[in-house]
């Protein structure tokens, strides 16, 4: 049986955030994520309804953020790639909440092929992705879904990347990181929807812990 994969948004780009900030790539965003965050910038992608469910080509065609998926094979993505002259080879596999599925035949088929891949995951869902696969873990604590950050998650993560907006996320990120095992990963704090004071928190956070800002470099350029 063909593995398919519900995919909301499919294009090239910058890697606004993380360690790859400025690396062309391919987001592939799939949609469905239970999680409940509240300052969710993609809450489209939420919810599945089958009656939303597009072809390969009106995925493409999309102009503006709907709850509309395709349902698409890896060799039905490897052909979107192609038509559309993509030049990027790093894929960033987002969402929603992209481990919500088993990412690992996607990864494989891809580095086949010479890609890179990176998944951001909340770190609520176990992570099933390839060995060579860079796992940037954005941990969402308490919010409305009610899902527990994974102790196997922190620990496959390349690198953790939190949102913040007032010293509670600072709070809650340090507890994260004396509960487990992160020794010699990159922190990266990044302010939610660049209001100015959740900058300057991160910012001087930053600075007292040795940690990295990430201040998602996409909006402030005015690119998807």
């Amino acid at each position: 049986m063909t593995t398919r994969y519900k995919i909301n948004e499919l294009f090239e780009t910058l890697q606004g955030e993380g360690s790859f900030t400025g690396q062309p790539s391919i987001f592939l965003r799939l949609q469905g994520c239970p999680v409940g965050c509240s300052w969710c910038d993609t809450k489209h992608t939420w919810e599945i309804h089958p009656e939303l469910e597009i072809n390969s080509q009106q995925l493409v065609d999309k102009s503006e953020e709907t709850e509309q998926w395709s349902n698409l094979s890896l060799d039905d993505i490897a052909n979107v790639f192609a038509q559309q002259g993509f030049k990027a080879k790093h894929i960033v596999i987002t969402g929603g909440e992209p481990c919500m599925v088993d990412l690992t035949e996607l990864c494989k088929y891809f580095e086949a092929k010479g890609y890179s891949c990176q998944v951001e995951t909340s770190g609520t869902f176990e992570i099933r992705v390839s060995d060579d696969c860079w796992v940037t873990v954005s941990p969402k604590v308490n919010m409305r879904g009610g899902y527990d950050i994974l102790a196997s998650a922190m620990e496959r993560a390349n690198e953790i990347k939190h949102p913040v907006g007032t010293e509670q996320h600072i709070d809650d990120l340090k507890a994260l990181l004396t509960r487990f095992k992160v020794e010699n990963k990159q922190v990266y704090l990044q302010p939610i929807s660049q209001k100015q004071r959740a900058t300057e928190l991160a910012i001087a956070t930053c600075i007292e812990n040795n940690w990295r800002l990430s201040v998602q470099v996409h909006k402030y350029i005015g690119i998807e």
